[in-house]
């Protein structure tokens, strides 16, 4: 940090309180917005927080005038939170921020307009961040981290105070976003459903008719939430920014994954896939991260170009084995990648594609026996069926064949009935293994 004098510190703080309170007065949101964009790390942020620490009493210069003061509470704790962020004392920077949320969101709702809207998103995505940042130093020394689900209880008092009438509406799904994005990485999903049914129903609530002690429990909160639906609808889901609309069917897809809910899923995440901007190719390759395996199980295998192009190598093996009918390759896939598949959440979702390998081993023993013998191409003993399998390393008695062979059957993966005695498969004559054409298996 260079030297700053103490008159150089009155003249940055000064400035700044100018720009704040002008940026207010003029609603000038994106002036507003640079203003409180802490993890941009600004030039100007960062001097002015130099200065705060070599001043210390900024609070007189607030007082001092009654322009500065009319905003007093917002600015002592955002400057203090910007000291404390200065000096690397993340836990103190986001107690104090917290308390300058609190006080940024009451004004808020006291502004008639939305023109401070996007002010309110980097109020919102800085906190998610400070806290993320508090809890890795409460980690680093022993202590619990608590400052994310704190954060997610302040975010579900913004999203109250948007999700009424008026404009300030069409902030709610960006709020929502950010909930989302606190939830999945407090590994508490199941909140979001509770959000999701507000967004998608699109009622009125107010923050305030909620108990107090629901407002200081995030699970209560969401709950409340849900009991304090009216039957008003008050707007439709197109009016909200593309980037907003892209998030939160990335996130809700990801929630059907999940579920296990994939034709839900495909339609949520095919929707972000096809409206996120194709220049960010980062946020591409999240989203097919979940989609490719949604389209796995829905029997849709994507082109090696697609994989290759989005850096999902871990998926080419994957594809490979549903192609071929491996069920050794796609079991060494999964071992391989076990995990970056598991952190993701898909790992299961990819194990369960072992039905659809075994149905195409089945294809494919049966369109050799077809060549040799056709007359009885449709009657596969289970006997060749576990030789197959023991050329693939894979070790099975009849008896599992012949379980497998059932599950095929009852999964509609395999047209034919088991005849137990002979210890034969007898198949259809006709379509012996039905495609899935965007249905799940068993479906």
């Amino acid at each position: 940090m260079a030297y700053v004098s103490m008159g150089e510190a009155h003249r940055r703080i000064t400035e700044y309180l100018n720009r704040f309170c002008d940026a207010v007065s003029y609603q000038d949101s994106s002036m507003l917005c640079r203003l409180l964009s802490f993890s941009s790390n600004s030039p100007s942020l960062l001097s002015l927080a130099d200065a705060l620490n070599v001043f210390q009493d900024a609070s007189s210069l607030i007082r001092q005038s009654d322009k500065f003061s009319e905003y007093g509470e917002i600015l002592a704790h955002l400057f203090r939170s910007l000291q404390s962020y200065r000096v690397g004392n993340l836990v103190e920077a986001y107690l104090a921020f917290e308390k300058f949320a609190n006080a940024f969101v009451q004004e808020f709702r006291n502004w008639e307009s939305a023109w401070a809207l996007e002010a309110l998103y980097v109020v919102c995505y800085e906190i998610r961040i400070l806290a993320e940042k508090a809890d890795k130093e409460l980690t680093s020394n022993g202590k619990s981290p608590e400052k994310l689900k704190a954060a997610g209880s302040l975010l579900m008092k913004v999203f109250g105070v948007l999700a009424g009438k008026g404009p300030k509406r069409v902030g709610a799904l960006y709020v929502t976003c950010q909930l989302f994005k606190t939830y999945f990485k407090l590994g508490t999903v199941n909140l979001c459903r509770s959000v999701i049914r507000s967004i998608e129903t699109a009622r009125i609530f107010d923050f305030e008719e909620f108990p107090r002690r629901d407002k200081l429990g995030t699970v209560n909160l969401c709950r409340s939430v849900i009991r304090s639906i009216e039957t008003a609808r008050i707007f439709d889901f197109e009016e909200f920014p593309r980037r907003d609309k892209v998030t939160y069917m990335y996130y809700t897809g990801r929630l059907e994954v999940f579920n296990e809910n994939f034709p839900a899923a495909d339609t949520k995440l095919s929707y972000a896939l096809q409206h996120c901007n194709p220049k960010r190719e980062r946020n591409i390759r999240m989203i097919l991260k979940y989609l490719i395996p949604v389209k796995l199980s829905l029997g849709v295998i994507p082109k090696d170009e697609l994989l290759q192009k989005y850096n999902l190598h871990e998926y080419m093996n994957v594809v490979q084995a549903l192609r071929k009918g491996d069920l050794r390759l796609l079991r060494h896939a999964l071992q391989e990648h076990e995990d970056r598949f598991l952190r993701s959440g898909v790992y299961l979702v990819l194990e369960k594609l072992e039905l659809q390998v075994y149905q195409r081993l089945m294809k494919k023993i049966y369109i050799i026996q077809k060549l040799s013998d056709p007359a009885r191409a449709h009657q596969l003993k289970l006997e060749v069926i576990a030789k197959a399998l023991r050329w693939l390393e894979i070790d099975m008695d009849l008896d599992e064949v012949e379980c497998i062979m059932t599950i095929l059957i009852y999964k509609n993966l395999v047209k034919g009935y088991l005849a137990h005695k002979s210890k034969v498969v007898v198949l259809s004559k006709q379509d012996p293994f039905p495609k899935l054409n965007g249905k799940p298996v068993g479906s």
